[in-house]
């Protein structure tokens, strides 16, 4: 994983997690890797991935089972979305707004695009 310096290593901890239930690659009642192992793949500090989960937790994303580990919640892919879409309202599409209106991007050209990709994914 790549991190920028734009945002906290733990939020891109956070988004890293929100992707994999996103994509269904970990759905509902799975085990999430330990801190231990996630610190590993990631070559993070573990302090840092504790604090991605507990924010996870806060979420209600992923739940602690005690002596087991942490687990996909019931509602983890509702609220998982929720999360990145707020993240992603919030905080990308007003400086994507800019750069357009810096650019003189109007609409139509974004909506032209748009549709393209979306042909190209189904």
């Amino acid at each position: 994983m790549d991190f920028h310096e734009q945002q906290p290593i733990y939020l891109q901890i956070v988004g890293y997690v929100c992707e994999r239930i996103l994509l269904r690659q970990w759905n509902k009642g799975d085990r999430v890797p330990s801190v231990r192992e996630l610190a590993v793949t990631l070559e993070v500090n573990p302090n840092t991935v504790m604090r991605a989960y507990e924010f996870l937790q806060q979420k209600e994303i992923v739940y602690n089972q005690r002596g087991l580990g942490l687990f996909v919640s019931d509602d983890g892919l509702k609220n998982a979305k929720a999360y990145r879409q707020h993240e992603f309202l919030q905080k990308e599409v007003p400086a994507f707004f800019a750069s357009m209106t810096l650019l003189q991007i109007g609409i139509e050209e974004l909506e032209s695009l748009f549709k393209k990709y979306r042909k190209s994914k189904v």
